[in-house]
């Protein structure tokens, strides 16, 4: 351990982690880089052995008391060494007293409950390919651009849903290169969103939030309009909200990968009902 050291990412650094990300099949999108270190840019840890990187982390503060673990990989050469527990030392040091939430691969889920975190909800990505499933969707509401609403009123929204605030992120991330978001949107007041941004394979539409199931199709079907037919999209569900399995069942998606969302001490009060696609496994 002598010649490991950790400090902060600098911001090019961030592009180790999403490397080794897609390396281990998570998938990351083609502009996360720039949106993850919006967030908080003090929260990205890199592991050096020397001048080597060997481990990265990220600690995300969402105000005074939530934050959210991700990007934790060490590289395969130097697994078992230790340095993973140090980089996860560091980076929990760093959220302090916060409610600290993850979502864990199946592999390193039993380690996370000897730290101190407990299940919630299991989270299932789906994979899908356009141009299959349900083809119609009927309501009132209007789907519209996302940046047609004022960037105040999808703060509120988004605030009410992922119970936090992260306006950086959420500003960098709606208007991010290769991405697609839109509202639904009925007498001037928002009832949900959706963005759908270009990945490493495919796309990834995340969040998609909406106060119904019929509301979640709306914008799942002009999300997905926008992807040429027979691409693959996928849709991070968490499982404890059974409308958003059967819009993926509708859709004839299958299962491809899945994560456990933990959280150390009292759990945020998330409407999961609300909650048709997760953001990030990486940023909640």
């Amino acid at each position: 351990m002598s010649d490991f050291s950790i400090r902060n990412m600098h911001p090019s650094e961030l592009c180790i982690a999403l490397d080794w990300a897609r390396r281990e099949g998570w998938n990351p999108g083609l502009h996360d880089a720039a949106c993850f270190y919006a967030a908080d840019s003090h929260g990205f840890f890199i592991g050096l052995l020397g001048e080597e990187p060997v481990g990265t982390i990220s600690a995300v503060r969402y105000g005074e008391d939530f934050g959210f673990l991700g990007l934790y990989i060490v590289d395969p050469a130097y697994r078992g060494s230790g340095y993973g527990e140090k980089l996860a030392e560091a980076a929990m040091s760093y959220l302090g007293g916060r409610t600290m939430g993850l979502d864990g691969v199946v592999a390193q889920q039993e380690n996370y409950r000897s730290a101190g975190f407990g299940l919630a909800h299991r989270n299932i990505r789906y994979l899908g390919l356009t141009g299959q499933g349900a083809a119609s969707a009927q309501g009132t509401h209007s789907v519209v651009p996302l940046s047609w609403v004022p960037f105040a009123a999808i703060t509120a929204y988004d605030c009410e849903v992922f119970t936090a605030p992260r306006e950086h992120f959420l500003r960098a991330w709606i208007s991010q290169p290769d991405s697609v978001a839109l509202g639904a949107v009925e007498n001037g007041q928002l009832y949900g969103y959706g963005v759908l941004r270009t990945c490493h394979e495919g796309y990834k539409i995340g969040p998609l939030f909406a106060d119904d199931a019929d509301l979640a199709e709306r914008l799942y079907l002009a999300l997905t309009a926008c992807v040429p037919t027979g691409r693959p999209v996928y849709l991070d569900i968490p499982e404890a909200n059974s409308h958003a399995l059967a819009l993926a069942e509708r859709h004839r998606m299958e299962m491809v990968f899945e994560t456990a969302r933990m959280y150390s001490g009292t759990p945020p009060g998330i409407p999961i009902e609300r909650v048709f696609g997760i953001t990030s496994f990486e940023l909640g």
